[in-house]
């Protein structure tokens, strides 16, 4: 019987295990059928009673068991926007690894949460929900939104937040200006396609204009070390605010708890039944 594993890159912080496994629940029910969270790396680090007593699940160990229970077919769906290298190249690199060590095995990988070159409207759809959201709460028109992604040394993958900047600008009221940031990004002109900084896009707009709120919409799926109560956003937010007293900077909702995600995810289990093995 073919065993469903979500897969996220995994956090130290518990509250992102916790939500993949929620998450992972809630795709099961969908589906009709078990679902396993299982994280890429780093989760393992967490102590097991910050997680309802469970140890977090790492994909090589959670594979070597299920193998040596005799399991031997696997569908992985990837909680990843774009095609990382931890999809192109560490997951085809442990298969290849674990069939030499322990015999055949049929491991296929869905496409990620948004493929490109056709995109994924209904991600679209759901940071916009998550924008208008904002906008409900504060009672201020959304002006200027500024777009952030954890940042990558791969084209590939920033080409992913390019597609969902622009399919957003489609969607959104004439008024309202949108800008692209990064969380992280490595030094050197190889690297420009990631943009400004988180900090500098904000510092710019600040000085352009600081009375005009801004929001910021990140494109993550859990609370970790950027995203979500005392991570990297709230700080440099806090930050860029203190140093602008009349800007106010809001925070919109993350991707990984919105039940929309719960429809793309199914659309690429059903995606993922037509291809061949890794």
């Amino acid at each position: 019987m073919r065993e469903i594993l979500l897969l996220d890159n995994g956090s130290r912080r518990p509250q992102s295990t916790l939500a993949l496994r929620a998450l992972a629940q809630r795709l099961a029910e969908h589906l009709g059928q078990a679902v396993s969270p299982v994280s890429l790396a780093h989760s393992d680090q967490v102590p097991s009673d910050r997680l309802d007593g469970r140890p977090a699940a790492i994909l090589e160990p959670w594979l070597r068991a299920r193998l040596a229970d005799g399991g031997r077919d696997f569908l992985l769906l990837p909680l990843f926007f774009g095609l990382s290298a931890a999809l192109t190249e560490a997951v085809p690199a442990l298969a290849a690894q674990l069939r030499a060590e322990c015999g055949p095995f049929s491991l296929t990988m869905a496409p990620p949460l948004c493929p490109l070159p056709q995109g994924e409207p209904r991600l679209t759809t759901i940071l916009l929900d998550r924008l208008t959201s904002a906008v409900r709460a504060t009672g201020q028109p959304p002006r200027r939104v500024v777009m952030v992604d954890h940042g990558s040394p791969s084209a590939q993958v920033n080409a992913t937040r390019r597609w969902l900047a622009a399919d957003l600008k489609d969607r959104l009221a004439g008024d309202s200006h949108l800008e692209e940031a990064a969380m992280e990004r490595r030094p050197g002109a190889q690297y420009d396609f990631n943009g400004e900084l988180l900090i500098e896009v904000l510092r710019r707009l600040a000085r352009e204009d600081d009375l005009s709120p801004l929001f910021v919409l990140p494109v993550f799926l859990f609370a970790g070390r950027h995203a979500g109560p005392g991570g990297d956003l709230a700080e440099i937010s806090a930050t860029v605010q203190g140093e602008f007293p009349t800007l106010a900077i809001h925070l919109t909702g993350l991707v990984g708890d919105h039940p929309g995600l719960i429809h793309i995810l199914a659309a690429r289990y059903r995606e993922a039944s037509q291809r061949e093995s890794l």
